[in-house]
Order: structure tokens, then sequence, then C-alpha cells
């Protein structure tokens, strides 16, 4: 006879129902960008979300605190939209960075202010960057995001390392016949100046709802045309929970002198929902236990109301244990979620 499932999260901390715990925080302090790339949002933007319904910078913190010291978070990762258009974000990271328990930081931006605010992310305590750049070609960079702001994003990177965010590390998303004729060039970029590149498969999360699996630039092409040019070696290093895979490139050498990496996230042509360890926390306050999730848990209005940690921390453990097995990308009753990447956070 087999034990029946339980219909409550056991723990104190994130566990589903499918034997996963999550220890990884991505918060969302903005679903506003200053860039308009092709596969996010439309060239007029989007309608944003009001001021009020945001986390004031103490519910960010608070909710941050409480997930780190009831919840078992040990990772923080800070997204938006473009988390350097918030305001108070050095002094997030500031107070997130003091907590006894202090979890790791990292951010993930475009990169177009960063020039001017890595140092004092670094002073505040930020411990790494991921920067968004799809082309090394300045024009395609205005094509593919509506913006001429190539040279910020490399100098948002050169600050970046610069400060010690490292390792500084490159996402790049290829488009169909837009800019699928540069894996090899973004890696000889990213090697020279001591970057760690990750590909990312275009996912269905755009504004527009316009995706198409058969135009999306799979993980496998990506690697095919990166070995014709580089030797490529499995990682040694366990994956873990991490969401890309990783190969050593033969004959360079990683910024500290470790061997130098480049990654493949393919997360809809081989997805690792098996091993996910991440949840996600949106700017208005509301528990994403998937990317993909048709379903939010609101935090901010048990905030409001007065609800304890111990109740917010419960509604957040509730959340996560119904998190489903996977994204069901390929499942044939499969629908994007209504908010677009830039509303739920990267």
């Amino acid at each position: 006879m087999t034990r029946s499932e339980p219909h409550e999260p056991p723990g104190a901390g994130l566990a589903d129902r499918h034997g996963r715990v999550a220890t990884d925080l991505r918060v969302s302090l903005t679903d506003r960008c200053n860039l308009r790339c092709t596969y996010c949002m439309p060239a007029e933007g989007l309608d944003w979300l009001p001021n009020p319904s945001l986390l004031t910078d103490a519910e960010v913190v608070r909710l941050i605190d409480l997930a780190v010291h009831r919840l078992g978070v040990t990772e923080v990762r800070f997204t938006g939209g473009e988390p350097l258009l918030r305001r108070g974000l050095v002094d997030i990271v500031r107070a997130v960075a003091a907590l006894p328990g202090r979890p790791r930081t990292m951010l993930t931006t475009n990169g177009i202010g960063l020039a001017r605010l890595a140092a004092p992310l670094a002073a505040a305590g930020l411990d790494r960057v991921n920067v968004s750049l799809d082309t090394t070609d300045p024009a395609r960079f205005r094509e593919l995001t509506r913006r001429d702001r190539h040279a910020d994003v490399v100098a948002g990177l050169t600050a970046a390392a610069e400060a010690g965010l490292l390792p500084v590390k490159m996402n790049a998303v290829l488009l169909r016949g837009l800019n699928d004729d540069e894996p090899v060039e973004l890696l000889r970029f990213a090697l020279e100046r001591g970057y760690e590149l990750r590909f990312i498969e275009q996912m269905p999360l755009d504004a527009g709802h316009t995706w198409r699996r058969e135009e999306m630039v799979t993980g496998a092409e990506i690697l095919a045309r990166l070995r014709a040019a580089f030797v490529l070696h499995p990682d040694p290093q366990a994956r873990g929970g991490a969401p890309a895979e990783t190969w050593v490139v033969d004959g360079y050498t990683a910024v500290g002198g470790g061997p130098a990496r480049v990654g493949v996230i393919a997360s809809v042509s081989s997805p690792f929902c098996g091993a996910c360890d991440r949840t996600r926390l949106t700017a208005d306050g509301a528990v994403r236990s998937c990317l993909f999730a048709q379903e939010e848990t609101d935090l901010r209005g048990a905030l409001r109301a007065g609800a304890t940690d111990e109740e917010i921390a419960d509604l957040w453990r509730k959340a996560m244990w119904a998190k489903p097995a996977g994204h069901g990308i390929d499942d044939p009753r499969f629908l994007q979620p209504a908010r677009p990447m830039s509303a739920i956070g990267g």
C-alpha cells in the first residue's frame, strides 16, 4: 500500500510535492524597462504597474528577510523589467547584504546605467551581475532593442568587472534571421574580456504572444555553431539546480585564473524543471512558483493587511507546494502566462 501524498507542505522550507526545495529567490523590482527588445515588448512599451501597487523598499526587504530566515532562501537575484530603474536599488541591496545569514546577492540587468551604479552596488554588498547583450554590432543592437545604447551596455560590463562584481556574466538571446549568425562572435567578445557568456533560448514570454517554437534558435544549433570554432569540454563542475549547462572553452582562461566557460540555457528544448530551485516575487508582491505559472499568490495584500511573518511565510509555502512538475511548453494545451517577462522578472 502506498502512502498518500500530504495536502500541506511539510517542514519550514519552500518544498513542493515533487521533491524540490526552492532556495533561489528572484525578486522583480519594477516592470519598467528603458529598452524595447523585439522579443519582449512592443515599440510603444506597455502599461506599467501604477506606483501604489509596487512593493515599497521596506516591503521588499521584509519579504526577503522572511524568505531567508523562515523559508531557507540562500540566493537572491534582483530583476525587472530593468532593476537599475528602481530608485531605491542600492539601499535595498545594502539592507539585504546586512541581513544575518547573508544571502548571496545578484542582479540581472540590460546594463544601461551600470557604468554609474556598478561601484555603489558593489560597495553596498552586491556579489555579481548578469548583463544582457544580444549582439556585438551597434547597428544591430539598435534594430533589436529600438534604442541606440550599445555603447552604454559595453561600458556597464566594463564597470562591473572593474568594481569586482565577478564573474561578470553575459546573457544573449539569438533570434532567427536577426542575430543567429553571431554566436561565435559573441563568445569571442566575452572570452577576450573575461566575461562568462550564457546563451538563452527564446521563450514564450513576449507581450504580443507571437513566439513560435519553429522560429526559435535551439541550444543544439548554438552548440553546433560554437563547436565549429572552439573546442568545448563538458564542465566537470556539478550543475545542480543551475539553469545553464556549461562547457569549458579550451585554450582560454577566466578572470582569476580558472578555466573559461560558456553556457546554454535550453529552457524549451531541454528543460531542467526537475532540478528547479527557484521561487519568484513580482514587483507588485505576488509569488510565482514557475516562470510560466498561470496562478499567483498575493503577498502584498496580506502584508498590508497586517499579517504576521509566519502567516505570510505560510502563504508562500502553500504557493510553492502547488508548483507544477514542469512548465508544459510541449503540452498542446500550453498557454503563455498573461504577464510578459518584463512584468514577471527574469
